[in-house]
């Protein structure tokens, strides 16, 4: 599983695409690859990069065009929720993640003092991202991040991903031959881009380096860091499957509305077992990831540092999800909702350009644009706005 972090780079177009002159003229006025290397070594050294870790880290750089054909054509993320977390959430993954959490007790909790949070949740980071550790990938960073830092579709996000990749070359964590991990740039057990490892990675097992490729302590400790820098409220739920009563008010169903959770109570839903909800305060959103026919979760504060995290929605949840079967929940009920293919979802966005919608990029990707076009045109049509499209939608649009 190969992801950008929080900066949800997961969300691409599906074009394959070189780079051509008129895209270059945009972004770096038409300079070679090797000209624009000199200006990055030039801004390299201005930020305190001594001239050796300079040319050791870019003395070779190449440019690498499959690096930017990888970045236009991702689409992982087409998949419904169930179809990803069905691959994903597997029996070898719960297994290794159960044994990790009793054999590494101490260290979990010792993480969690520290930073507040719970062992589940790393343990599912670890096992989504690279299998506990054991593909993080071997692609050259430096070779990744200059080819994407070049290539004109997110420049300046890349620029400053290779500069924070010479700092952690310069501070002594990583050696430029140790520097290699994911086709985008992302480092260590846990997928971290460089400018998150330069500036959250704590040394946890002493050593004096921040490794996020050879030590799991490091890499799970600074995960932890991390989502704390994001938001993480220690000793607080993330995700709960609950059910739902059949005549809620189902625009309620909103990642972006939240409630006490008393509230939701009120109405009626239930923990998945039919056991009340505790009637307090506790602010929630109730998660509809594959519509009203799905399964159905309330999430939680803690819930948004996932999409921090990861913006990608099916990502998050499944991650969410990973984390509550390790911390002992059931098996998630799969309900009845029919999923769209891609064609199918490409289809529907197109129709709802062609009313007027804004659904970013027509993709074949449920989005947060797409999402929330498909919740209006469901109330203009006096369907269940409950954001998720359906083939009955997608025939009404038709």
């Amino acid at each position: 599983m190969r992801r950008l972090a929080h900066l949800c780079l997961t969300v691409a177009g599906l074009a394959m695409a070189t780079v051509g002159s008129a895209d270059a003229a945009t972004c770096h006025g038409g300079a070679s690859f090797s000209q624009w290397l000199e200006g990055v070594k030039a801004e390299a050294a201005a930020q305190g990069i001594s001239q050796q870790t300079i040319q050791s880290a870019l003395g070779n750089v190449r440019f690498d065009q499959s690096i930017v054909n990888k970045d236009r054509g991702q689409g992982v993320f087409s998949q419904s929720f169930l179809e990803f977390s069905d691959r994903m959430v597997n029996q070898y993954r719960l297994d290794n993640g159960r044994k990790h959490l009793t054999g590494k007790k101490a260290m979990f909790d010792s993480i969690e003092q520290q930073f507040g949070v719970p062992g589940p949740v790393l343990v599912a980071f670890w096992a989504l991202e690279t299998d506990f550790g054991a593909n993080t990938g071997d692609t050259s960073t430096l070779n990744a991040l200059a080819s994407l830092a070049y290539d004109c579709r997110r420049p300046q996000l890349f620029r400053e991903q290779l500069l924070a990749a010479l700092k952690i070359i310069q501070r002594g964590d990583l050696s430029v031959a140790e520097m290699r991990g994911a086709w985008a740039g992302e480092l260590g057990q846990t997928q971290f881009l460089p400018k998150d490892y330069w500036e959250t990675a704590v040394d946890f097992d002493g050593d004096g380096r921040r490794n996020l490729i050879k030590s799991s302590a490091d890499a799970l400790a600074s995960s932890a860091a991390l989502l704390k820098k994001h938001g993480w409220r220690a000793g607080q739920p993330w995700l709960e499957e609950v059910k739902v009563p059949a005549g809620i008010q189902w625009d309620q169903a909103d990642i972006a509305i939240q409630h006490p959770r008393s509230e939701w109570a009120r109405i009626g839903v239930t923990r998945i077992d039919g056991s009340p909800l505790p009637a307090d305060g506790l602010p929630a959103s109730l998660l509809l990831p594959m519509g009203r026919n799905g399964p159905a979760f309330l999430a939680y504060p803690n819930f948004q540092v996932y999409l921090q995290w990861n913006q990608s929605l099916v990502y998050a949840t499944t991650a969410a999800y990973l984390a509550t079967r390790l911390a002992g929940a059931p098996k998630v009920s799969r309900g009845s909702a029919p999923a769209l293919s891609r064609n199918q979802i490409i289809e529907l966005q197109k129709a709802l350009v062609a009313r007027g919608y804004d659904v970013g990029k027509v993709d074949g990707i449920i989005g947060a644009n797409t999402r929330a076009a498909v919740k209006a045109v469901q109330a203009q049509l006096g369907m269940p706005a409950d954001s998720y499209p359906t083939p009955d939608l997608l025939q009404k649009l038709r």
